[in-house]
């Protein structure tokens, strides 16, 4: 399965590191979130290398619906409650930042770069949205209440902002990755502190045995892979969710399809959108996602979407399915900052929340500088835990850990689960994935299954 991303495009080549070096900052992941940080870090004339395990934009962004905006969900009340006015505010102002630098840059990048409307839409919960604009409104944004919705869903009402975006992910990072210090098929299989800096230990596509020595280490592989620091396997859980590309048969199909303008996104799975459809365009396709749930559970999948695709759009036809994968954070804001309370150089970017786009832009620009930083400590990977999240969390390790079944992850040992959907093995304690023969898919696991299937 292959995201419409993919379609006719070529992603440029780097090479695999092959000798030892001394870097400034060691950026290991060569997703968004990694190629906007060298990028920034290339345009202040820092020493840097960024270390991609196989190839550049491959895993999570080709993956994304490539929504860009600072409204993710209905969200802002609840960051209210959480986090009180201040720090609210300053989530809101890091990320309109990140959209405007977006922009600025799609000045100069062709990749299909579109300001629309945001639309968080309710099937019944009005005061929810009324809620919603409520908040928003009290840390500074615009927004403003609407029934005019054009999705094929009876939705009563949506919060709407204007001045946000959306845009061809795989055509960004080929054009902002030219020219950075990228090595591709080049595996960093752990960090260690030495007396002064990093030493980062890599595997080369020839199976050789790199060291590279950084004064910093900046984290940004989708789920941090270091256990002994941080406790991200406990602050974090991966959910997935499913994507169908949808073309226009005829020309009713095509009129259907071109009604909706903006971009839109479900309250929650509410009764009559138990799928929590979202919808967006990108030339003539329209892209219909929903369905999902926690990694390695019983969830909805593409079967259910795909009767959705044919009730809402029956003069439509599918063109592409694929799948994502999101690290959810206890609080839904994202880790950014220093790895652990020791503050000594290592550092992360994880925890998006399915909005990875707004989030790398966010992560990279606090990491590098870019942000103010008293609007980044809003990320601080340090804050607490106390969150209901946690004790979910910590269920559903403990009871996959004592099942007595194989076969077994080899991140910390948890039950796999058979995704009958995707054909693949899924661990449900922290979202690590295994194709049918046992070869790794996703981390945080770092190795393949050690039986094969």
């Amino acid at each position: 399965m292959e995201s419409i991303w993919t379609k006719d495009i070529k992603m440029p080549e780097f090479p695999t590191a092959e000798h030892d070096m001394k870097v400034d900052v060691l950026v290991v992941g060569g997703g968004m979130c990694g190629l906007l940080i060298g990028h920034f870090l290339n345009e202040q004339g820092a020493n840097y290398a960024v270390m991609e395990k196989d190839t550049i934009a491959g895993g999570v962004t080709k993956n994304t619906t490539a929504k860009i905006t600072a409204f993710h969900g209905l969200s802002y009340r609840k960051r209210l409650a959480r986090f009180g006015r201040e720090k609210t505010a300053a989530y809101l102002s890091a990320n309109e930042k990140a959209i405007e630098m977006y922009r600025r840059l799609a000045e100069r990048i062709s990749c299909d770069f579109e300001e629309k409307a945001n639309y968080v839409y309710t099937m019944n919960d009005v005061g929810a949205v009324l809620s919603e604009i409520e908040a928003i409104t009290e840390v500074g944004g615009k927004v403003s209440y609407t029934e005019h919705v054009d999705i094929p869903l009876p939705a009563a009402c949506a919060v709407k902002v204007k001045g946000q975006a959306q845009f061809h992910p795989l055509k960004f990072a080929s054009e902002i990755a030219k020219g950075q210090a990228i090595y591709e098929h080049s595996f960093v299989s752990d960090v260690k502190k030495q007396r002064f800096g990093w030493q980062a230990f890599v595997i080369n596509g020839w199976g050789r045995d790199i060291r590279i020595h950084a004064d910093k280490v900046i984290i940004a592989t989708h789920f941090p892979f270091i256990d002994r620091r941080g406790m991200y396997f406990m602050k974090m859980y991966q959910s997935r969710s499913y994507v169908l590309a949808l073309s226009a048969q005829n020309d009713e199909g095509k009129a259907e399809m071109q009604q909706v303008c903006g971009m839109y996104i479900g309250n929650g799975g509410e009764k009559g959108n138990p799928l929590d459809l979202s919808f967006r365009t990108y030339d003539d396709y329209l892209l219909l996602g929903g369905g999902g749930g926690r990694t390695g559970t019983s969830h909805a999948a593409f079967e259910q979407l795909r009767q959705q695709a044919k009730r809402l759009y029956p003069g439509s036809r599918e063109v592409a399915a694929w799948a994502a994968q999101d690290c959810m954070t206890l609080d839904e804001v994202p880790y950014v900052g220093s790895y652990s309370r020791k503050k000594d150089g290592l550092l992360v970017a994880t925890g998006f929340n399915k909005w990875g786009m707004t989030g790398a832009m966010t992560a990279a620009m606090a990491l590098t500088g870019e942000l103010d930083r008293e609007i980044g400590r809003v990320f601080s990977p340090q804050r607490t835990i106390l969150r209901p999240q946690l004790l979910v969390n910590g269920f559903e390790t403990t009871k996959n850990f004592m099942r007595p079944t194989a076969p077994r992850c080899t991140h910390l040992g948890c039950a796999l689960k058979w995704n009958a959907a995707e054909k693949t093995w899924d661990c449900p304690c922290h979202g690590s994935r295994f194709a049918g023969d046992g070869k790794l898919i996703d981390n945080p696991a770092q190795m393949d299954m050690k039986k094969r299937i």
